[in-house]
């Protein structure tokens, strides 16, 4: 099946350092904005990747960020099913249409986001 799923991307061998996370949000905002122009097929499938690739970044830092708070902190439990929802996100396929590809794209940024909130409120709460 053509639209199955794709090879999770490797959390191994990432930089030590998230990616930027106002660049992460302006992609992310960009797909969002309720008022934002159709795009490209090519378009789509660069902000897809790129926020593939800044979800696979943030996922560790994010981790690294609850490890040093207790077991039964809330935000905690928040962030780390955040992750879990984020490694799911990143074994979706591209899809076959071009309807597929925009709501895996838009499915991606709002996880990039989401990763993004939870980055800030550990490393303020650390």
């Amino acid at each position: 099946m053509a639209n199955a799923t794709t090879p999770a991307a490797t959390e191994a061998g990432r930089a030590s350092a998230p990616p930027d996370i106002a660049t992460v949000r302006a992609t992310a905002r960009r797909l969002l904005a309720a008022d934002a122009e159709p795009f490209e097929a090519a378009e789509i499938a660069e902000m897809t990747a790129r926020l593939r690739e800044d979800i696979a970044g943030l996922i560790p830092a994010v981790e690294a960020l609850t490890g040093a708070l207790p077991e039964d902190d809330v935000p905690r439990a928040c962030a780390l099913a955040c992750i879990g929802e984020a490694r799911m996100r990143l074994r979706l396929g591209d899809g076959d249409t071009d309807r597929v590809r925009l709501s895996v794209a838009v499915r991606m940024a709002r996880t990039a986001n989401a990763l993004a909130d939870h980055h800030q409120a550990l490393g303020r709460a650390s």
